[in-house]
């Protein structure tokens, strides 16, 4: 896997996959970095899902393998740009249930909520293979243009292409950046795991959401039957990928809830904190939990970082 240069606060050396920590599991890391601090974006919301933006650094708590790690760097702006890096999937099995015009909508609605000028967007799709169709810009028009030339075919490396996303997303230059993956949610020709590439973009920070396109008849908030994958609900693994990368999963089956979801999405990484923290000196693999005192409250943020030896030898 080509190198990955992690600008800002972190500095990420990739050589090869990443292993993400499964909960009750011991990840097994595979490339290291090097950092002197450690950049955390974390969504805090209360428990009806509204944002919450009145915290300070005396709110929070952030553990490192368990213990309380002290916070070096605080800030919160509900003003800064945001860089949206829009994944969708163009596979075969997006022709069923109109699901590719399904996407095109989430687009749109995404779009609507986009500041010109200040936030940036990219478009990629993918099959077997990466496709850039638009590159990041800020006019939300070129996007919407490029809309009508995707179309369906070929087999689905979901997870490959959601990694290699995320490695474009890791030199924008603001910290508020995505990956927005549409897709109908099924994997057929991946070479990495959801553990690899949920430890890739949690590592350089990139949240990766997933909004699963599917008929009502599927949706199992509508009475339907959730599609399987060997036995599983195909939203397990994509939840849980989204989850440890601070992202989030949501499920489209109506306009209604389209609309809903777009707004929500450009919501969250509009209202990020930005915390720091000293990196560890232990080589590999470091969970990370950011919490806030008042337990009401829900927090996303990345689930840990990869750190190198120190080179003072300690």
């Amino acid at each position: 896997m080509r190198n990955l240069l992690v600008t800002g606060l972190v500095s990420v050396l990739a050589s090869t996959l990443v292993a993400a920590p499964v909960r009750g599991q011991e990840p097994v890391p595979t490339f290291r970095s090097s950092v002197s601090l450690v950049s955390v974006n974390a969504v805090v919301k209360d428990r009806r899902g509204r944002p919450v933006r009145n915290l300070t650094r005396n709110d929070f708590q952030i553990l490192e393998n368990g213990a309380h790690r002290p916070i070096v760097d605080f800030d919160f702006s509900d003003q800064g740009p945001v860089s949206f890096g829009v994944l969708v999937d163009q596979s075969g099995s997006m022709k069923l249930s109109n699901n590719l015009d399904a996407a095109r909508e989430v687009i749109r609605h995404l779009l609507a909520w986009f500041d010109a000028g200040k936030d940036e967007v990219a478009l990629f799709a993918f099959d077997q293979q990466l496709r850039e169709v638009q590159p990041f810009t800020t006019d939300a028009r070129q996007v919407a243009d490029a809309l009508p030339r995707l179309s369906a075919y070929g087999t689905t490396a979901l997870y490959d292409a959601i990694a290699e996303t995320a490695a474009r997303l890791e030199t924008r230059p603001t910290p508020r950046r995505a990956v927005i993956v549409v897709t109908d949610g099924l994997d057929t020709a991946s070479s990495k795991t959801v553990e690899d590439v949920s430890g890739l973009a949690s590592a350089i920070d990139v949240p990766v959401y997933v909004v699963v396109v599917m008929s009502p008849s599927n949706n199992p908030q509508h009475g339907g039957s959730l599609l399987r994958t060997n036995g599983e609900p195909i939203t397990t693994r994509l939840a849980n990928l989204a989850y440890w990368t601070g992202g989030d999963m949501l499920i489209a089956s109506t306009p209604a809830e389209t609309s809903v979801i777009a707004r929500g999405l450009v919501i969250d990484l509009r209202h990020q904190y930005q915390l720091a923290f000293e990196s560890s000196t232990r080589a590999g693999w470091h969970q990370v939990a950011v919490r806030t005192r008042n337990p009401d409250l829900q927090v996303r943020a990345r689930s840990g970082y990869f750190a190198q030896p120190s080179t003072n030898g300690n």
